[in-house]
């Protein structure tokens, strides 16, 4: 009986340390999709060029991929407001925002894969770190250190999204913009303005994730295009909108890919849980904490 228990026990830990990843790929989403309700089907793709960022400055200065990461994300955020400022100007204000928005964000996703593999060829890159090899071992249990520490920052950045969202006159300005534009200019807010800060807030999200994916896996340009479905799974599957069902819905797609991947092998994890994905909103089309 040992070894079942074990397998399941760590298939436990393995799928919440997941979940810490998919959540922190996801909150960008949470924001711009499920609050600002700009499809940026483009997000994936900052990921991986966080990824390769935090790449390259571990390769050449051997610094952390994660503390490299937030010392860089106003670099992403600068990115963000600018990428926004053109989506606004050449479709949302000319009401466009829905097919042409979409084919926009989808050339800026294949313009930055052809960057990467131009510049740095299709294959894979890893990073290493002071934790990468390490494992600490509470009784059956492991702990992978490259898992543990992208998740504790992971966690540590969502919680801090949502407490800044709701704990600031912004983030509220954030979660109003979505649903009256004319009441938040009544009450002397610009809500472009506001767009474009949250939108640019959802990139830095991005470029941080890329770091915590890099540290957990080896990562090629092409390899953004797995996670488009993913990331707006979790968003959809947690609640649009809301960051705690984010992290929620993270978490659930990350148990049921390890619970599958361990006990019926790896290729029938992403049918689980998007199989998981349509049973839930079958039964709650809002998602597991949505309005």
């Amino acid at each position: 009986m040992e070894f079942p228990t074990a397998l399941m026990l760590n298939a436990i830990i393995a799928g919440l340390l997941l979940g810490g990843l998919y959540a922190a790929m996801s909150v960008g989403i949470s924001i711009s999709f499920g609050m600002l309700d700009v499809v940026n089907i483009a997000h994936p793709a900052f990921i991986i060029l966080g990824s390769y960022i935090a790449y390259i400055v571990n390769d050449r200065m051997g610094f952390d991929p994660i503390a490299v990461s937030v010392v860089l994300s106003p670099l992403f955020f600068m990115v963000g407001m600018m990428l926004y400022r053109i989506y606004y100007l050449c479709f949302e204000k000319r009401g466009q925002e829905s097919l042409r928005g979409l084919a926009f964000f989808f050339g800026i996703l294949f313009i930055t894969e052809v960057a990467l593999v131009l510049i740095f060829g299709v294959d894979y890159r890893m990073v290493q770190t002071a934790y990468s090899e390490t494992t600490l071992r509470l009784g059956v249990v492991d702990f992978p250190m490259r898992l543990v520490v992208p998740f504790l920052v992971s966690v540590t950045m969502v919680v801090g999204v949502q407490m800044f969202l709701t704990h600031t006159f912004f983030g509220r300005a954030v979660l109003a913009v979505a649903q009256d534009q004319l009441a938040l200019r009544l009450m002397g807010v610009n809500p472009f303005r506001v767009k474009a800060l949250a939108f640019a807030l959802s990139i830095a999200t991005a470029g941080v994730a890329g770091a915590f994916l890099i540290v957990i896996q080896p990562v090629q340009p092409a390899i953004g295009r797995e996670y488009i479905g993913l990331v707006f799974a979790v968003c959809v599957l947690g609640g649009m909108g809301s960051i705690w069902g984010t992290l929620l819905g993270a978490f659930v797609l990350g148990l049921a890919e390890s619970f599958t991947s361990t006990f019926f092998g790896p290729s029938w994890a992403p049918a689980v849980s998007f199989g998981l994905l349509l049973a839930a909103l079958a039964f709650r089309p809002s998602g597991l904490l949505g309005r």
